[in-house]
């Protein structure tokens, strides 16, 4: 467990929050220039606030009322920057093995064979960083910082620096992270995908203030916290593969309810976790038919939250969970939406990106 308590002045920005950070992967979400980076070096110990306090698990390593101060290279913690930022002189397994000379001796130390195969990097075990890719960079990086024996793994915004194909390279295997290593890991993001395929909890940060703490599902589906506005704003649904279809779909069991989705690269009965963009997400009061949309969910109407615009925001609970539909208050107002009716929220299939679907995915030959 990793608890944080910090307030610092800097110039005309005053951080002032506290937050845990349980096993397991907590993102701090949020725009540019909410504090996600200056709290991350806090507790990496590249900086030093004015007040607070940090502790992890039984070792505090900064509490300005005691006077401790622990250095940045006894805290026992591993980094992954945006970049790499790995030595062009040495070859990855050289680059790997460096991350052990900060390991103490009393810790339990990870296997090398284990970290390698883990990330998939067997192959480029004897090439230099300058002839890797950016996404095996990445890996390569983590490997590193999992070597090291860390209480705990700080990745400042890993994925800022890739393209969209590189992102979806390396995703899955922050997912491994979180399900094999049981440390806890704080990772900084101002992406709702990230946060809906790694977090299992969300801190949202806005101007140096904790806006929000909860489970991702709740975080995504609370449009008024998203950092980059109302179009990114979606319901979160957890479902298992079903069976894939020869026409190239894949059926989901997501609660009981059937979910078809451009074919996934997981066997049937694999837990998925699918970001359903709010704007995908279409409104009736009656069952649909004759429609070329194969998701209908049925549901009742939670609440509807208007903007400043002529939109408005609807929470529908389904036995899939809760989705949201954005629609116009016009549609709002001639369908009759209200709290308490029933109605049937539609989704596209080929509306879901597999970006927004957790997991590997399928490779082709």
């Amino acid at each position: 467990m990793l608890s944080v308590a910090l307030r610092q002045q800097l110039a005309d920005f005053t951080l002032d929050i506290s937050f845990e950070a349980p096993a397991g992967v907590t993102v701090l979400f949020g725009g540019s220039g909410s504090g996600k980076t200056t709290v991350v070096n806090a507790v990496a110990g590249l900086s030093r606030p004015e007040r607070g306090r940090i502790a992890l698990n039984d070792r505090v390593l900064f509490d300005v009322s005691k006077g401790i101060w622990v250095p940045p290279d006894r805290r026992r913690i591993g980094y992954i920057f945006q970049e790499g930022r790995l030595f062009p002189h040495l070859t990855v397994q050289q680059n790997l093995l460096y991350g052990r000379w900060f390991a103490p001796k009393s810790a339990q130390r990870e296997e090398l064979d284990r970290i390698v195969t883990m990330l998939g990097i067997e192959a480029l075990m004897t090439r230099h960083p300058g002839a890797l890719s950016g996404g095996e960079k990445q890996r390569v990086a983590i490997g590193r910082a999992l070597l090291s024996s860390p209480d705990l793994i700080l990745a400042d915004e890993p994925l800022a620096a890739l393209d969209a194909a590189r992102k979806d390279e390396i995703l899955p295997y922050f997912e491994r992270l979180r399900d094999e290593i049981n440390i806890p890991v704080l990772y900084v993001s101002h992406s709702a995908s990230e946060v809906a395929r790694l977090a299992t909890s969300v801190v949202v940060l806005k101007d140096g203030r904790v806006q929000r703490q909860g489970s991702p599902a709740e975080v995504l589906g609370d449009a008024t916290v998203m950092p980059t506005g109302v179009r990114a704003a979606g319901a979160l649904l957890e479902a298992r593969v079903k069976q894939h279809h020869a026409d190239g779909l894949s059926e989901l069991d997501a609660g009981g309810l059937r979910l078809f989705l451009p074919r996934v690269g997981q066997a049937p009965g694999a837990a998925l976790r699918i970001r359903i963009l709010a704007h995908d997400v279409i409104l009736s009061r009656n069952k649909p038919e004759g429609l070329s949309a194969l998701n209908i969910l049925p549901g009742v109407i939670d609440q509807i939250r208007g903007g400043d615009g002529p939109g408005a925001m609807v929470t529908i609970q389904t036995d899939a969970g809760r989705v949201l539909a954005r629609v116009t208050r016009r549609s709002s107002d001639a369908l009759g939406l209200a709290p308490g009716v029933s109605c049937y929220a539609v989704v596209k299939s080929v509306a879901i990106a597999r970006s927004e679907v957790s997991g590997t995915p399928e490779t082709t030959a």
